[in-house]
C-alpha cells in the first residue's frame, strides 16, 4: 500500500514490494522535445524506490528539463550502517538497472539518504565527534562504491520527531557534520545536497525549522532543496501556498546563492471530510470524520477524482492551488449489524499545470537553481509540459566558442598566437565575456586553467603562450543566468625539443669526430641518436646514447672516406614531444 501525501520520513516505515518491467537498460521514451532553443535545465525531482515503474520512465521522458535526479533508496540506521531500501523492493531488477538509465540520460545521480533512526539518536551520533566522522565515511563509502555524483541528506527527525527543544543542542552539531562530510565528498568532487523543510527570516519572528540553520551550512553545500508543501495537514487548505513559499525563499536566497536553491513542488493532494451527515459504516466509522486525517491522490488522478462527484476544480491564484468540493455517499452496516448510510462533504486541494509553471515562475524571478519534484511519476504530464514552457522562456542564450593558433607544430619554447571569438547563434558577438584558456597534456584527465581573457566589443580575444610540451587547449566560459557554459573545439599543438649542436666544420678520415650538445627542455636519459644523409635517406649511424643531468649529449663517430658529410642529431617521438631533429649540419672529411 502507498500514501503518496505522506511525509518521505514515514514511507520508510511502508515495506513495498514491486514487480518491475519498465526500466531496464533498454527503456527509452521519446521526449516531448521543442523545435525552439533548448530549454533550461530547471527540473528536478526524487525517484522512490516504491515506484520505480513510473518515477524512472518519467524523468527520462522529460530529460530534456532534468539535470539531476535524486534516487530515494537510502536510510541511516547507525554510524556504520546505511540500508538499500531498492533491493528489497525491486528483487528482480538489479540496482546497477536503473543506475544505468540514468547515467545513460546524462542524468547528474544524486541519491537521497533519510534518517532511519529513533527519536534523537541521530542527534546524538552527530554530537559526538568519533561518531559523527564515522557517519561522514559511511556516507562517502557509499558514494564511491556506486560512483554516484554526490549525495542528498533528507535528515527530518530533528525537525518533526526529536522535538523543538532539542533543536539549539542540535543545530550546531548539525553544521560540523555538514562542513565534514563536505570536505570529505568535495575531496573527491561531488557532491553535497542537503533537503530540509521550510525556514523564515528570524527577524520577522517566524523562525521555521531553524535547526537546519541554511546560514551557517550555506558555504558548504552546493545543493538546498527546500520542502515547500505540506503547509495545510490537519485542517483543509494549500499545499504549499506561493505566499509562503515566496517568504522562505526570500530569507533562502539572503543567505544562500540563488543558484543553490531548488523550491519543492507536489505531485500529490490531500481530501479532507469537513462535515458528516448521518451514522457512517463501522468500517469508515474512524475515518469519515470531519477533522480526520486526510486522504491523499496524486496530481494526475486528480481530474478525474473530481469528475466522479461532478465537482467544478477552481483555481486559486494567490495561493497558485486548486481546490474543489464535493459530497460522497458510504453505505453499509453498523457494528451491530444494522443498515445505514452517511453522505460526508469533502474539500480537496492539489497542484496542476498552472501551479508547476507558478513555481517554475519563481526559479526566474529569483536566478533559482531550479524546482524539485517530490516525486517523479506523480505528476499530470501537463505539468511538464507546463514547466517546459517556462523553462523555453527562461533558458540561457548559447554561446558559440572558437579557438585558433597560429602554429600547430612548434620547437620547445616557442611563442604561439591565439586568437578565440564568443558569438551567439546568430552571429552577435559577446562583449565583456570572461572566458579561460585551459589546457591538458597528453595522459591527463582534468583540464587546468592557464589564463584568464575578457571578451573585446567584437567578441575577440587574443592572447600568446610559450610552449614546453605538446599540448591540447580550449576556450571556455562559465554558465551565467543568462549564458549556458561553453567550450570550444580542442586546438593541440605540437611540440618538438630544441637540440643543440657543437661540431666540427673540418675533420680527418679514420679520426674520432666528437659531436656534442644540449637537449630541451633539459632531462637526463634522453636517448639521442647521431644520423647521416646517404643516396637520399637519413641512416643511423651509432648506438643511443643518453643525455646527462643537464640534457647534455656528446657523440662520436669516424668516417673511412673523404668528402663533405651531412649528418642531424635526432629524438625520438614520446608522450610529451614529437619527433625531434637539430638542424643539419655538415662535416668535410679530409
Amino acid at each position: 500500500m502507498y500514501w503518496p501525501g505522506v511525509r518521505k520520513r514515514q514511507l520508510l516505515l511502508v515495506v513495498v514490494t514491486t514487480t518491475i518491467s519498465l526500466f531496464a537498460t533498454s527503456f527509452m521514451v521519446e521526449s516531448a522535445q521543442s523545435a525552439d532553443a533548448p530549454p533550461r535545465k530547471i527540473l528536478s525531482g526524487w525517484i522512490p524506490y516504491y515506484s520505480m515503474d513510473t518515477a524512472l520512465p518519467s524523468a527520462v521522458a522529460n530529460g530534456d528539463l532534468i539535470k539531476e535526479v535524486m534516487p530515494f533508496w537510502y536510510t541511516l540506521k547507525s554510524e556504520t550502517k546505511i540500508t538499500d531500501l531498492y533491493t528489497p523492493a525491486n528483487p528482480n531488477v538489479p540496482i546497477s538497472t536503473p543506475i544505468t538509465t540514468m547515467r545513460d540520460s546524462g542524468f547528474t545521480i544524486i541519491p537521497t539518504i533519510t534518517d532511519g533512526t529513533a527519536k534523537a539518536v541521530l542527534a546524538g551520533l552527530i554530537a559526538q565527534p568519533s561518531t559523527r566522522s564515522q557517519i561522514v565515511a559511511t556516507i562517502t563509502a557509499l558514494v564511491l562504491k556506486n560512483n554516484y555524483d554526490g549525495i542528498d541528506l533528507d535528515f527530518e527527525g530533528f525537525a518533526f520527531v526529536d522535538g523543538t527543544a532539542s533543536w539549539n543542542s542540535t543545530r550546531p552539531n548539525w553544521v560540523s557534520f555538514i562542513q565534514e562530510l563536505s570536505t570529505s565528498l568535495h575531496a573527491l568532487g561531488k557532491v553535497l545536497s542537503v533537503t530540509t523543510p521550510v525556514l523564515f527570516d528570524p527577524v520577522s519572528g517566524k523562525k521555521g525549522y531553524y535547526v537546519f540553520d541554511w546560514a551557517s551550512i550555506s558555504p558548504f553545500i552546493d545543493r538546498l532543496r527546500i520542502m515547500t508543501y505540506d503547509y495545510s495537514t490537519s485542517n483543509p487548505g494549500p499545499i504549499g501556498p506561493l505566499t509562503w513559499i515566496e517568504q522562505s525563499l526570500q530569507y533562502a536566497i539572503s543567505v544562500v546563492p540563488a543558484s543553490k536553491i531548488y523550491v519543492g513542488v507536489a505531485g500529490y493532494g490531500r481530501d479532507w471530510v469537513t462535515k458528516v451527515v448521518g451514522i457512517c459504516p463501522s468500517q469508515y466509522s474512524s475515518t469519515v470524520v470531519a477533522g480526520a486525517k486526510a486522504a491523499t491522490f496524486v496530481m494526475s488522478k486528480a481530474a478525474g477524482l473530481a469528475a466522479s462527484y461532478f465537482a467544478v476544480p477552481t483555481y486559486n491564484q494567490a495561493f497558485g492551488e486548486v481546490n474543489f468540493t464535493y459530497e460522497k455517499t458510504y453505505v453499509g452496516q453498523t457494528s451491530s449489524g444494522l443498515a445505514t448510510i452517511c453522505t460526508a462533504t469533502r474539500t480537496a486541494w492539489y497542484q496542476d499545470a498552472r501551479s508547476y509553471a507558478a513555481r517554475a515562475q519563481l526559479v526566474a524571478k529569483y536566478h533559482l537553481g531550479g524546482i524539485a519534484a517530490w516525486t517523479f511519476g506523480m505528476e499530470d504530464p501537463a505539468a511538464n509540459i507546463a514547466v517546459r514552457q517556462v523553462a523555453q522562456s527562461v533558458a540561457p542564450d548559447l554561446v558559440l566558442a572558437t579557438l585558433t593558433s597560429d602554429q600547430s607544430s612548434v620547437t620547445y619554447g616557442s611563442q604561439v598566437s591565439l586568437a578565440g571569438t564568443v558569438l551567439l547563434t546568430d552571429g552577435q558577438p559577446i562583449a565583456g565575456l570572461a572566458v579561460r584558456i585551459e589546457a591538458k597534456s597528453v595522459g591527463e584527465e582534468l583540464w587546468r586553467e592557464i589564463g584568464q581573457l575578457t571578451s573585446t566589443q567584437d567578441g575577440i580575444v587574443i592572447t600568446s603562450l610559450i610552449v614546453g610540451k605538446t599540448i591540447t587547449l580550449r576556450l571556455s566560459s562559465d554558465a551565467t543566468w543568462e549564458r549556458a557554459a561553453s567550450q570550444s573545439a580542442e586546438v593541440t599543438i605540437t611540440s618538438s625539443r630544441l637540440i643543440s649542436v657543437v661540431a666540427p666544420t673540418l675533420n680527418s678520415m679514420g679520426i674520432p669526430i666528437t659531436i656534442s650538445g644540449v637537449v630541451q627542455p633539459h632531462q637526463a636519459g634522453i636517448s639521442v641518436i647521431l644520423e647521416k644523409y646517404v643516396a637520399g635517406k637519413w641512416l643511423v649511424v651509432n648506438d643511443q646514447i643518453k643525455t646527462g643531468e643537464l640534457g647534455d649529449y656528446a657523440i662520436s663517430t669516424v668516417e673511412s672516406g673523404t668528402g663533405i658529410k651531412r649528418y642531424r642529431v635526432s629524438v625520438a617521438e614520446d608522450s610529451s614531444f614529437a619527433q625531434s631533429e637539430s638542424p643539419i649540419f655538415a662535416i668535410l672529411v679530409l
